[in-house]
């Protein structure tokens, strides 16, 4: 009947290029951001001289060099290694002094403070509130209302049946893995993750060796828990700060679940998304366009989703506000009567073939991604292009701007 594009904008929130986007200048937090991007350059940078620094060692070594060489050549190695560990500790002063300003500030504190907290729970305080705000209703203008979306607001609490039926029951979950002595959780794809960043910043690896981490690390979030498993295993990768074996990777369903009533016999989950509640009323949201397509609904709201090791602050959090949107069109004909508007904005694409590796993402606009194909069609190229001009708008800078596509095997339908 209809196909769907669909938009999931988690903790960001967009705008209108006719509204002023949220006065971020006078937040203090500018010259941070700043710092913290130039530091980023810095420490990648000195990461590649080290390993080149690294492999240059192991070439002479290899070679039977004469030791005077070698010797110089260990002395680069140690300048660099000590380069690099400056370069850490002053990326981690620069964020610690961001998150004590926000802390001071009260812009978002840990949940239940005074109580210890909870990981992956967090309060906004009376700034964090109102800038919060301002994204949302510079979110609200930039989309529900420029384009004319039907904008609904549902429950929290789900039915058994309703996820079941998406799929959720059975498939949202991640991979987790143990420390099989001392039973603390980690959740497998990061924890690989981080172990290909640690084994690169040490610049330990050839260039090949670190292109093909570089395709291990990009495809770890869609590797089975066997496939998980064995990279686990072949990178030897240990519980952090014990060193203990881990388990084999296993599926952790990460919905919070309840109970709908006190029978007992009707259980629900919270919310993992806001997008089921737009999918159930489809009907009602057709009649109310009196039949015509396409169209689009967008819902605020609360999603939940219960983490195995939330942390990186806001980026991985238990409780979160969503702002989606559901575009829904015939699936024989997806133009867009507005695209000629975005068509020749230029954008960076990550295509999915350039991924392998060091893979570099190309610059072109929306006109030739749909031309290529790199884009499918015209409606969903009109809302990146929306997306990225509210970006734009409320502040990212335009040259560490990417769209991702995913791989085969990382589709969620």
């Amino acid at each position: 009947l209809a196909g769907a594009v669909a938009f999931s904008l988690l903790p960001c929130f967009f705008s209108a290029a006719s509204i002023p986007p949220p006065n971020l200048n006078r937040l203090h937090v500018n010259r941070f951001i700043s710092e913290m991007d130039e530091e980023n350059i810095k420490f990648d940078a000195a990461c590649r001289e080290l390993a080149d620094a690294t492999q240059a060692l192991i070439a002479l070594k290899k070679a039977k060099a004469d030791k005077k060489e070698i010797d110089v050549a260990k002395k680069a190695v140690k300048k660099q290694e000590k380069a690099v560990d400056k370069l850490k500790k002053e990326q981690k002063a620069l964020k610690d002094e961001l998150e004590g300003l926000m802390l001071r500030r009260f812009f978002v504190v840990p949940s239940f403070e005074i109580y210890g907290g909870v990981a992956g729970l967090y309060d906004f305080g009376p700034p964090g509130s109102a800038l919060k705000d301002q994204f949302l209703d510079f979110w609200r203008r930039h989309f529900v209302i420029y384009e004319d979306m039907l904008e609904i607001t549902s429950v929290c609490v789900t039915p058994y049946k309703v996820l079941e039926t998406s799929g959720h029951v059975a498939k949202f979950a991640d991979f987790m893995v143990k420390d099989v002595k001392e039973g603390n959780c980690f959740r497998a794809d990061k924890l690989l993750e981080q172990h290909i960043d640690k084994v690169i910043e040490s610049g330990a690896v050839s260039k090949e060796k670190r292109a093909e981490l570089l395709t291990i690390k990009a495809k770890a979030d869609a590797y089975t828990a066997q496939e998980l498993g064995e990279q686990l295993k072949v990178l030897k990768i240990k519980a952090p700060g014990t060193g203990n074996e881990l388990t084999e990777p296993f599926p952790f369903n990460l919905m919070f679940s309840t109970q709908i009533g006190p029978s007992g016999h009707s259980p629900g989950f919270l919310r993992p998304e806001t997008a089921q509640s737009i999918f159930v009323n489809f009907k009602r949201l057709l009649d109310y366009n009196r039949d015509r397509m396409p169209f689009a609904a967008a819902q605020i709201g609360l999603a939940f989703r219960n983490e195995i090791s939330p942390r990186a602050g806001l980026l991985r959090v238990r409780e979160f506000l969503q702002a989606e949107i559901e575009h829904f069109v015939n699936p024989n004909d997806k133009s867009h009567v507005r695209y000629d508007e975005i068509k020749g904005i230029d954008a960076w694409l990550f295509p999915r073939e350039l991924q392998e590796g060091e893979g570099k993402s190309v610059k072109m606009t929306f006109g030739e991604a749909v031309d290529k194909k790199i884009i499918d069609n015209q409606t969903l190229a009109y809302f990146l292009a929306r997306t990225q001009l509210f970006l734009h708008a409320c502040g990212i800078d335009p040259l560490k701007l990417r769209f991702r596509q995913h791989l085969k095997d990382e589709m969620a339908h």
